[in-house]
């Protein structure tokens, strides 16, 4: 079982590595969004979708070695995550040890991502908003005849022919 735990750390530790490279590509993309650079964003999501892959690949093999403890501590491999095995780790310190730290920065730089593609996640949405309210803005805009309907002296003109608004008063 050594061996295994061994193998556990060292993807774990891979899979790290791969999620600190995310980091930057994923404050880029926040810097990119704010631009509003389009082209730049389909580039960085490409470089993400590579990296992505990279990480799946170790997922599967991350899982295929927890499928392998739980055969040889006879536990169901589904109900086998890291702080039961933490836990069942009690009589061996130092794998113990090694696996807490792993799990920990794992842990770590997975809330600074999170943190990241959600402030990126509200940059798109705000940002889907304003696209759909200077759509709705210029759609009613142009469905009415003559700019605005007041005089200079602010009375209310007559509204002439059949524009009709389409602003969405939801914004």
């Amino acid at each position: 079982m050594p061996g295994l735990l061994d193998e556990l750390v060292d993807v774990m530790n891979r899979e790290n590595d791969i999620y600190k490279d995310l980091i930057p590509i994923a404050s880029e993309k926040t810097r990119t969004i704010i631009k509003n650079d389009l082209t730049a964003l389909q580039e960085i999501t490409d470089k993400e979708q590579l990296v992505i892959e990279r990480i799946n690949t170790l997922e599967r093999k991350r899982e295929e070695v927890i499928t392998n403890i739980g055969t040889v501590l006879s536990i169901d491999p589904k109900s086998l995550d890291m702080k039961t095995l933490i836990r069942l780790l009690g009589k061996q310190p130092k794998e113990q040890a090694k696996l807490t730290r792993i799990h920990d920065d794992l842990s770590a730089t997975l809330k600074k991502l999170v943190a990241i593609n959600d402030r990126n996640k509200v940059l798109i949405e705000q940002s889907l908003e304003m696209i759909d309210f200077n759509m709705n803005l210029l759609q009613s805009s142009r469905m009415m005849p003559g700019g605005n309907n007041y005089t200079k002296s602010a009375n209310e003109e007559a509204f002439g022919g059949t524009g009709t608004r389409m602003f969405d008063a939801k914004q």
